[in-house]
Formats: structure tokens, sequence, C-alpha cells
């Protein structure tokens, strides 16, 4: 078998383990979990090995490239029983990136390849649902022109913003299928030259993931986490599932245990009617287990119980990211979840208790863990809130506000510390998560991407804070101005937010280290 050729999960006839470094962490999960007994979409994957080769422009990877998505679609057809462009039962497909090492948001993704206005009307009579083929093309539309074409973002967020002040609506869940399909001819007009062959769309989104592993962020990701080994990422294309299928669907990312804080609690964001990517972008507050439970009870059983499995099978914390469709839950991946040090002292202490890990095992994977980083922090006096976030790292800094990545690293320069204020954040602000001490967001949740980093650099972190509003020049918090420069201290346990200057007061977590201490007496 040629070193480019496809590999296949969850499809008859195609058993062989998929290893990481081949093809991806993402896709080898995805193979794990399907023979687990969970429920994964069936995908194809091509390789790393491809990365390179294609992104230098070889003649014999672009034909592989060609042939290999030939030869999987046809597998995806056959077990589906629907055709890729085909105007009664259109297949739809994501292609996602994954390396050997996770590397979460730094890559790109696009969903819903596949649609055009002939299978937009296919998926519609295929479904009933004329609200999700117009809230799926629209995604495609903007991602296709944003990953591909590298059109701006800016002209589709304010073709939104416009649709949302017209309607009335506070997101684009509220939008129904009329106004979903004007703001979709909108989309047509910014998008640009958007081809209409699916074959055309999958083609040159795989080729776009693969130019992502040479990006600014992700470059930046690999250097600040020393993954200058990696060869680059893998290209997964994977049936589509939709949990923006109405209230019975969503999407959201799940925790085995508290990556915060690390204690033995079910930890999760939710979005009801949504596409992952609304989740991991953090640009819209989520609810969180108790959302799911509340209108799914059956589906969040299913999920905790998965996760469990999943950290039993792995003997670590685990990541998962999940998409209900018209109740039924699908897993779409899974890895060892981003922690604080100080949730992973806690973590490797439980994991000792109940069996998953020895001593020894756990004296190992402590070395890796920065113990400075690991101590407890709190704030030398008590002071009432301006105003409150939901915590999403813990901890408490106090430090001067900068409102860009580029400016966090100038003011970080002087020797102080930065709370990085945004209202949101982005992956691409990953070189600022690594000056600052702080970071703090109007909106988004606990489990996006950005929160993610956040939690792997140690950094304290508050999202979601509705009385935080960014300005042309500074920002208001519940209506007090402040500025560049202007210190902000943050509480990460409580979620508290105030203006001023904090004396902080640090301590190494007693029990985790008297624990340390025991397991290295005893070797």
């Amino acid at each position: 078998m040629s070193k480019f050729a496809p590999l296949f999960i969850g499809l008859p006839g195609h058993a062989k383990p998929l290893t990481k470094e081949v093809a991806g962490n993402k896709a080898a999960q995805l193979w794990r979990m399907s023979h687990l007994g969970l429920k994964v979409p069936p995908a194809f994957v091509l390789p790393a090995t491809l990365c390179a080769a294609i992104n230098a422009g070889e003649s014999e990877a672009l034909h592989a490239l060609e042939h290999g998505l030939r030869k999987g679609i046809a597998e995806l057809e056959a077990f589906t029983g629907k055709g890729f462009g085909d105007v009664r039962a259109p297949l739809l497909v994501s292609v996602r990136s994954g390396a050997a090492q996770s590397m979460p948001g730094m890559l790109e993704t696009i969903l819903d390849v596949g649609l055009n206005e002939r299978t937009l009307r296919g998926l519609i009579g295929l479904t009933g649902n004329p609200r999700l083929a117009w809230d799926s093309f629209r995604r495609f539309l903007q991602m296709y022109a944003e990953v591909v074409l590298e059109a701006p973002k800016t002209g589709f967020e304010t073709a939104l913003a416009d649709m949302l002040h017209a309607e009335d609506a506070a997101s684009e869940a509220e939008l129904d299928s009329e106004a979903l399909e004007r703001l979709t001819q909108r989309f047509q007009s910014l998008a640009g030259d958007v081809p209409e062959d699916p074959m055309q769309q999958l083609r040159e989104a795989a080729r776009a993931v693969y130019r992502s592993w040479e990006g600014e962020r992700a470059r930046e990701y690999r250097r600040l986490n020393q993954l200058d080994g990696l060869t680059g990422t893998a290209v997964t294309v994977q049936l589509m599932v939709f949990g923006n299928a109405g209230q019975k669907s969503g999407a959201g990312v799940a925790f085995s245990r508290n990556p915060a804080t690390g204690e033995k609690e079910f930890y999760a964001d939710y979005l009801s009617n949504a596409q992952g990517e609304d989740v991991v972008a953090g640009r819209r507050p989520t609810g969180g287990a108790g959302a799911l439970a509340a209108q799914l009870p059956e589906v969040a059983r299913e999920l905790e119980n998965g996760a469990r499995r999943l950290e039993a099978a792995y003997h670590d914390v685990q990541d998962i990211e999940f998409t209900i469709e018209r109740g039924e839950l699908y897993f779409l991946q899974t890895r060892s979840a981003k922690r604080t040090p100080r949730a992973a002292l806690r973590i490797l202490v439980d994991f000792v208790a109940e069996g998953l890990l020895t001593p020894k095992e756990a004296l190992a994977q402590a070395e890796g863990i920065d113990l400075a980083a690991a101590r407890a922090t709190r704030f030398a006096d008590a002071q009432a809130p301006l105003a409150t976030a939901i915590p999403a790292a813990p901890g408490v800094a106090s430090g001067r506000a900068a409102f860009t990545a580029e400016r966090a690293k100038l003011l970080a320069e002087s020797g102080e510390p930065v709370i990085l204020v945004r209202h949101d954040t982005a992956t691409e602000d990953v070189g600022g998560f690594a000056v600052a001490s702080g970071i703090l967001t109007a909106t988004g949740g606990r489990t996006a991407h950005a929160a993610v980093v956040a939690r792997q650099l140690g950094r304290v972190c508050l999202v979601g804070c509705a009385a935080l509003r960014i300005l042309p020049e500074g920002a208001e918090l519940a209506g007090q101005r402040f500025t560049e420069g202007d210190w902000l201290s943050l509480d990460g346990e409580t979620g508290a937010v105030t203006l001023g200057q904090r004396e902080i007061i640090s301590e190494l977590p007693a029990e985790e280290m008297a624990a340390l201490a025991s397991w290295r007496a005893g070797q």
C-alpha cells in the first residue's frame, strides 16, 4: 500500500488500527473510540505523510490526494447510500485537521462540504428541514471563503450582526429559515468564487487544511510547546452529523474531570441547535452539563458514561467533542485533556488512589509539571466585585490591561504583569496568552479552544463577562471606563473582576505535595 493511501474509520472491511504518527491523533482516537463501541461518524484519512509534499506542490502527492479523495468518497457513498453531489440524497462531509500531537484550534476545519445550490434543495427534501439546510450552507460559504480563499472575516461578521439587528435576535440560533436564506444570499456575495463542483470543494478544502500547518498561529503554538519534531497534519474527511437540526440536536465539549481544578466531576459545555465550531470558537455563551441533562437526560447519561469509559481506557483525563443529531449522540474527538498545573497534580493524586496509576507512574508524570505554576494563589484582601464572569482557569491575577495580543507582548516587555482583555478570544491570540498573567473575555465558554490553551499555559482565565464592553478606545466594566495600561484584577475561583492592583499570596497545595513526598519515600 502506498504511504499516501487513504485510511478508513468505521467502514466495513477496514479494521486496521490507525497510528497517530500517520493518521494524526484525532483520527487514531476516532478509530479507537469506534472499537470501544462508541458511536463515531464514518470517515477516511489522508495521512500526515502527504502534508509537506502537498504544500510543496509535488506532482506525486497531488495525484495521491486526488486518488485518495475519490476512493474515500466512494466508500462513504457505498456505506450511506447517499451521493456526493447527488440532488436527492446528498452526502455532506467535514474536512478536519489532525497532527500526531493535539494542537487545539491551531489548524483549520471546514464543515458541510458538498453543498451548492442543487444539493441544498436535496438536503431540504431529504430532511424536511429548510432551516438546517440554509444554516449549513451559510456556514459552509463562510468557512470555505475564510479558509480556502483567505477572505477576511469582518464582512461575514458584519453581515451577521446586521441580520441579528434587523431580526431583533440575540444570536443566529434565533434566526428562522427565511432570515437564514437572506443571510446566505448575502454570504454568497461576500464569499467570492466558491466552486459548485463538490469534488473541487473537497480537493481545495483538503489542500487548505494541509496548508494551515504552515500558518502563523500553528507555528507559534509549536514553538511555545516545543513540538518541532512533528511532520505535519493529516486530513480527516468525515460524514457530517448535524447539531443544528433542531432542539433535540446540539454540540459541545466535555471533560471526564474538571481540567481547571482536577476535581472528579463531569465537566461540559453545550449549545442546543448548533454545530461544534459555535462552541470551540467561544463566540456564544454555552450551557453546562446541567443544561444538557435538563434538555436530553438520556443523552447526557450516555455522554457521561462514555467519558468514564474513555478515561478508564486511556488512564488519563479526556477532552471530548460531541454532536447530537435528533437525539442521537456521536463522538467526534477524544484527546488527553489540557489542564492547569494545579489540576495535573490533583489528578495524579486521585488516579493513584483509584488505582489508575501506580505511585511510580504518577511520579514520572509529575516530573513534567511546573510546580511553581501549580501554586494556589489568592488575593491578600477582600473586595466586592465590580463584575463577574465564568471561571475557565483558576488562580488570581493582577496586571495592566491590553486589548490585543500584540499590545500584550509590548506591555510584558516592561516586566509588569498583563491582563489580555478581548470581546472573545481566538486562537490567533496564542502569542498574547503566552505573555499574559490573565485573560478576560466578554463572551465565550469554558471549553472554547482559547480557554483550553489558557489552561494548558497555566493562565488565569475568565470568560463570558456580560458587564464588559470593548470600546473603540479602551473598555468599560459595569459602566466604569478603563484603558490600556490600567490595572485589572481577576479571580479565577469566584469569577470576580475588579479594577486596580491587588496583592497576591501564593502557596503550594499541601495535600498534593504530601502525596508526592510519600511516593518518593516509597521508592
